[in-house]
Parts: C-alpha cells; structure tokens; sequence
C-alpha cells in the first residue's frame, strides 16, 4: 500500500527535505508553526479538491449543550453521509483505504461498510501545549537509539520529524491531559457475537504534560507517567490490577511494572509488561504494546518515515461514543456496528516498523497511519513472521473539548486469522472520564496497588 499514488511524496518532500538528516530543526522552521504549519506541525492548508479542509483551530469552544461529566454531545451531528463503502464499489475507494482496512471488506464482505463524512478537522489542544513544542522544539533530542528522549516537556517534541522514531515518539507524548480517571471495559466477541464484558478503572497520570514539566525535571525523576489499572468485572476476575512508570531514558531504566494478583494477594514485579505479551484479559488478541495503538519501547524495531497519504480514518466518533448506546448496539459479529461509525478523509503520516534482526516479536512489521492534526495513531496494519497481514487496528478518536484533547474513544483489535476482534475503551454506559482529578504519585506506587486491589 505504501506505493501507492495517495503517497504524497513530491507535494511533501520539498517541505520537509530539510530535516532528512538532522535531529533538530532549526529557528527558521519552528517559525513554521502556527503560519504556514499547525502549532504542532500539520499542514495547515486544505487538500488540491478541497476534500480535506483548512485547519482553523480544532473545536476552540465547548457546544453550549455541553455539561461537566457528560458523554460529549456531537458538534456536527447535523453532517450527512457523503457515501459508504461497500463490496460494491470498494474498488473505487481502495487508494484511500490501507491494506488492513481493505483485508476486513475481504473478510466481512457482506456486513463490513465504512460510512464516511465531510472532514472535520476538529483536533484542538491547550495553548501551553502549542507553547511548548514550539518552545522546545530546536532542543528535543532523541537519545541512543531512539529509546528514550531528552530536552523536551509538555509538547509535541518533533513537530518536523525527520524520521520514523521522532514521528513514533510524538504518539507517545502527545497531548491527553495531566491527571486523568477513566471507567470502560472491553469486549471479545466470539463468532456468533456473543461476549462478555471485562471493565476497567484507570487513572493515568501524566509527569511529561505537568503545567511546571521542565527538561530538567524531567531528566531528575526519568517518569514520563505513571499508569494504574483494575479490573472491576467480572467477579472472578475483580481486583486484579496493574501499575506502570513509564521512563524517558529507557537505557537508565527500563519501564516499572507491578501486578496484583487477588489470588494471591500479592504485588508482585512485572518485568514482562512489554512488547508482545498479552495484554491484560485481552484472550490474546492483542499485544502489551497495541494498547493505545502503541506504547512502551521502540528499541525491537527499525522504523522508516514513508511520507504522508490522504487515508479515510475513524474521526468525530461521538455518535459511537454517546450513551444512548448500549454496548449490544455496538458489538456485532466480527467487527462493531457500522451504522454508529464516521469514517473522514485526512492526511496521515506513515511510519513502518521492522523487527530488527536478532530481536522477537510477535509482529515482524507493523505499519502505523498517524493523523497529521493529533499525532495519534489511527489505524495500524499488523503483519506476522511469515510477512501476512495478521491484525487491523483502528483508534476511534473524538475532541474531548472540555480539555481539549484529541483522543480514542475505542480501540478495535481485528485479529484477521481467528476471525475475532477486541474492543477496548466501552464507556457508553459508565462514568466518562474526569480530565480534572489531581493525582499525587503516592497513589501510583506498589502498595497503593495492594491497597486498591485489597478494596
């Protein structure tokens, strides 16, 4: 797919030519940001055909029907379906799509659709975060290897990436908030669309987002967040949970994990929390490192800036994410339900991992497709050791305009061998996240974990 005409080379390359072989960019290009470049360094200019507008600021203001503690209500419920794609015309469409997405038309070709949408170009951040990358920006270093990253706080650290790690790295750190709780659940449908629901508590706090973040802080306690999980259901399941402290110089010190286990009724370290072990009650349909489309190390994988394409993508999924919905609405067999999805045209970056020779990983190579607005990946072609497309994963995001933040409401893991999917992130029907909590660390150390998994 990445041959493709869609690849804008020659369009992109003349703009970003200059940082093919530096790490840091320089004040000529920073002033870049916010002119002809979004604050955090997308292209600011509609598409030739206009399919792909302006970027005028993101959502800049809450919708007046908007209050604390809601389900976000649609700011453009009132947008029609342009088309929706189907086996009868996928043809048509196959330039914008990538080959995960055209593999579950394959696999789903009666009841797999993409309805798609005018763009909106709604991704809207805090000014302190466009502050800071802009800040930063001729300082940020990736540091040996590209496994971790040094002399950047609070931004987006390479708004100009010169390569596939600076724009992996941007997913990582990009904006979500500081201090944030979040209450949802996952789902694994089997064939037949029967599931059961697993829920979640989270709480997520954030050291590298901080107001106060400096490098040099940053640098001292090597904590770029600290991120807790327990299991409220089902019963046999309830009070299992997780802590990690996620590092920024991982060659110091590599990520911290602990684990409780109610059984035992002990915390116990958890060193194997990374890359390619399974994820949490996922019944292995995905990877420690697919959650949040990718996190953790990128030290197994060699990783190439392909360019950027235009790509229809899961956008504005408020429809998907309201509460009117129950979670039977939207698990169905074999993929959710495509009468609540929005699919827009953007432009994406694209970045391709390769396992490094000598290194194990249950991916062999992973292409991700990065929104140019929000530096989130959303969708991720997965590919086994035998080089066959294995997994598709697509992030529904959302404006969380109350922050702002651009972020997913729910991740879908499509596992293309076992003809089974995951969905993670089912909030429809609980709490929504509170982006206003005000964490300390001494909530996010083990014994904090005994004491909670304890409850």
């Amino acid at each position: 797919m990445l041959t493709k005409p869609t690849l804008i080379a020659a369009a992109f390359c003349s703009i970003f030519a200059t940082t093919a072989v530096q790490a840091k960019i320089s004040p000529e290009q920073v002033e870049r940001l916010g002119a002809d470049l979004t604050p955090i360094g997308a292209v600011k200019a509609a598409n030739q055909d206009g399919s792909i507008p302006a970027w005028d600021g993101g959502i800049t203001q809450v919708p007046a029907n908007y209050k604390p503690g809601m389900h976000h209500p649609d700011p453009f419920a009132a947008d029609q379906v342009l088309y929706t794609i189907d086996k009868s015309n996928l043809e048509q469409y196959k330039h914008l799509l990538s080959a995960g997405q055209i593999a579950l038309f394959e696999a789903y070709p009666d009841t797999f659709k993409m309805p798609v949408y005018p763009t909106r170009r709604s991704a809207s951040y805090p000014q302190a975060f466009y502050d800071a990358t802009k800040k930063y920006a001729t300082q940020a270093e990736l540091i040996e290897g590209g496994n971790g990253i040094k002399n950047t706080a609070i931004g987006i650290p390479f708004p100009i990436p010169a390569n596939g790690l600076e724009a992996i790295w941007n997913h990582l750190l990009r904006y979500r908030g500081q201090s944030i709780s979040r209450f949802g659940g996952q789902a694994m449908p089997t064939a037949s669309g029967a599931y059961n629901l697993i829920g979640f508590d989270e709480q997520l706090l954030i050291k590298y987002a901080a107001d106060d973040a400096t490098p040099e802080q940053l640098e001292e306690s090597n904590i770029l967040f600290k991120f807790k999980q327990s299991v409220t259901e089902p019963a046999r399941l309830a009070g299992t949970a997780l802590l990690v402290h996620e590092t920024m110089d991982q060659i110091l010190t590599p990520r911290q994990a602990w684990t409780y286990n109610t059984g035992q009724r002990r915390v116990r370290r958890a060193p194997n929390v990374a890359y390619d072990a399974p994820g949490t009650a996922s019944d292995n349909l995905r990877t420690t490192d697919d959650f949040d489309m990718f996190n953790g190390s990128p030290n197994r994988y060699n990783w190439e800036l392909k360019g950027k394409q235009e790509l229809l993508i899961p956008y504005n999924s408020y429809k998907l994410h309201s509460d009117s919905l129950q979670y039977d609405d939207i698990i169905k067999p074999g993929h959710v339900n495509p009468e609540h999805l929005r699919y827009e045209k953007h432009r994406v970056w694209v970045v391709e991992a390769t396992l490094k020779e000598g290194t194990r990983h249950t991916y062999k190579k992973r292409t991700f497709y990065i929104d140019e607005d929000s530096w989130q990946i959303s969708v991720a072609d997965l590919y086994d050791n035998r080089d066959q497309l294995y997994r598709v994963a697509m992030a529904y995001g959302l404006n969380y305009y109350e922050v702002p933040t651009q972020w997913s409401t729910l991740e879908v893991y499509h596992d293309l061998n076992s003809r089974r999917y995951l969905a993670i992130g089912l909030d429809n029907q609980e709490a929504m996240y509170d982006f206003s909590q005000s964490f300390n660390d001494n909530e996010f150390t083990s014994n904090a974990l005994r004491r909670e998994g304890r409850r």
